[in-house]
This record gives structure tokens, sequence and C-alpha cells, in this order.
């Protein structure tokens, strides 16, 4: 069989990144140029500039990725990139990109949900995953529990009803000066802290739902702070981080655990800029393998914002041979599984 070169694009929000994937799980570059550094004094990605970094970023990282690589654009067997969710300033950089690359070369234009890429990070992590499965997804601006019933089959088990889990790091992180971004930042000061210095709040609906709910722990948190300051009592800012981060990671693993259970499945994935977490992934991992799973996840870079993930999942829409037209536009507000013919 011979093996198909997919060139991903991905401009979701604030990382620029081209990568040359072939047979979906075998990455021959991934480069990532981030807008970090360029955003942290805002506390917070600023959509105008993220679009026109983009701008400026993406034809060179995409040579980048191809010379990297080895191969030129006619090597290439097919284009995908991120259509949504996400920034649509920065989505329309990488779609009209991919686009023009795509009618240049007369090769087949593949558009990938950014939350589906994220679940396939975990193809070129693990070479052997193979749906079904479950996956919780967790980043600045999602918070999902996925069955993965095949590789274009979806269906969203939980969801945050509020703020995202990635969002409350972050909110958090600016609360006590950390800084942006703001999961990174409490992790570190976490591992100082005591986890069971002070009770959050973790919440759970009562119609056994999976859904995650982060906002009253958020307003918690903050209350804690305000109240520590009105009285003139010194924060010990790692014990918050932990009691924090504690919370959340007390949640999101539960939910999955017990979502998991549901579908009988037998592996259990971690995808998202917060899969990084370390508690995330420690605790996940061992109470997965307690209750009989098999819990995998990518590594730290795969994690974050990432074109090779975006290359992995649109080689599956290629086989199946799911291609999109020149009428292709972002779509900022995406749900998972939309988009797929089946």
């Amino acid at each position: 069989m011979k093996d198909v070169i997919i060139l991903g694009i991905e401009t979701s929000c604030d990382e620029t990144s081209a990568a040359v994937v072939k047979n979906g799980r075998e990455v021959l570059s991934n480069i990532i140029s981030s807008q970090v550094d360029l955003h942290a004094e805002y506390g917070g990605v600023v959509p105008e500039i993220a679009s026109r970094r983009h701008l400026e970023l993406i034809i060179p990282v995409i040579d980048s990725a191809l010379s990297k690589a080895g191969k030129t654009l006619e090597d290439v067997d097919g284009v995908a990139v991120t259509y949504g969710p996400g920034l649509v300033g920065a989505l329309l950089v990488g779609v009209s990109a991919a686009k023009a690359i795509s009618a240049a070369i007369d090769k087949p234009l593949v558009k990938v949900h950014h939350i589906e890429g994220h679940i396939a990070a975990n193809y070129i992590e693990h070479p052997d995953l193979e749906p079904p499965y479950i996956c919780l997804v967790a980043s600045g601006g999602h918070s999902h529990i996925v069955l993965v019933k095949d590789y274009l089959d979806f269906r969203i088990l939980g969801r945050t009803r509020d703020d995202a889990a990635g969002e409350a790091f972050d909110k958090i992180a600016r609360v006590l000066g950390l800084g942006y971004p703001g999961g990174p930042a409490i992790d570190k000061e976490a591992r100082l802290g005591d986890p069971k210095a002070i009770r959050f709040p973790r919440v759970n609906f009562h119609d056994d739902s999976f859904d995650f709910s982060f906002s009253g722990l958020k307003t918690a948190v903050i209350n804690h702070v305000n109240h520590a300051r009105q009285v003139g009592e010194t924060l010990n800012i790692p014990d918050i981080c932990a009691s924090f981060q504690q919370a959340v990671v007390d949640v999101l693993t539960d939910h999955t655990i017990k979502a998991a259970q549901s579908e009988n499945v037998k592996t259990i994935a971690l995808a998202g800029g917060v899969a990084a977490n370390s508690l995330l992934r420690q605790q996940l991992g061992k109470k997965a393998n307690k209750a009989g799973f098999r819990c995998v996840y990518p590594s730290p870079v795969l994690c974050t914002d990432n074109a090779a993930m975006i290359a992995s999942a649109g080689y599956y829409s290629y086989l199946a041979g799911e291609y999109a037209d020149m009428t292709l536009n972002a779509v900022p507000y995406l749900q998972v599984g939309e988009g797929h013919k089946l």
C-alpha cells in the first residue's frame, strides 16, 4: 500500500503550525511557532494580534515543515486544515493557505475539527491505539468527554456547562498574579503546596450527568483570595494552587472513569492543553488502572495546538474520501462530530 503524506495546518488560536505526517501516525515534521510571549502582557490572547501574526508566519512555517520533512508540495497527497472551532480571524489564515495550496497542487483539501485533532494526537504517540475508546478533552476552551466510536464517529458524553477547565486555570492564575498561560504556572506552584489545605467545591450533577461545571470553583477560589487580602492574611500561593488544581482534577477524572464504565470500553485517552498537567496525567492513569482501563495520553508538545494532530485526523478523512471544496470557510463555533458524511 502506498504511503499517504498529509500536510497539516493549524491556526485556530495563537500557535502557527504546519506538519508533514505519513500514514496518519508517523510525524516527519511538526513546526510550531507560539505567540505566548506576544500575548502574555495582555493576560490572554488578543484575536487581532493573533491573526496578524499568523499572516506573517504561515508561509515560512509551512516551508520549514516541508524542508524538515525532506518533502516538496509535489510529494503531498492531501492538505488538512483546522476550520473550527477557534478564533475566526486566526482560522481564516490557515483555511486560506490550505485552499491555495490544495488548488495549486491539485490535491484533496481536508477539513479538520480542532477537538478531533486533539483526540488524534494519541494516534501519533500510541500507534496501536484504535477505536472505540473514551477521550477526555480538556483545554482552554473545551472540557469534553467523548466516546470515539470510530475514526470519524464521535459522541459527546459530557461537556462543561459554563467555564472550561483551562479557562479556570487562566483566570485563577491572573487573580494570583502568576501570569499567562495559567496552566503551567499553577502546575508548577502546586507542586510546592498542600492539595488538602483548602477544601474547594467539586460539582456533581444530580441527573447522573458526566457534565462539568467550574464557575463555582473559580468563584470560591477568588472569594478565598479576596477575603484573605481584606483581612490582611498572607496568601499561601502554593496551597491555593494545589487545592484548586486538585478540585479540578478530581472532577475531570471521576467523571471520565464513570463515563468509561458506562460505555464498557477498555481504553481511556487524554487530550488538549490541560492534558499536559502533571497531576491530571498521574491521577487519571492511577484511577484508570485501578478500574481496569488502559490509559494513554500524548507527550506535552502534542497536547498543545499543533499541526501534526491535524494531519493525523485529516488522514482518516482523506481515506474516507471526505474532501472539502473551495467554498470551505472558518466555523468558529463548531460541535464535535459536525461535518462528517456519516
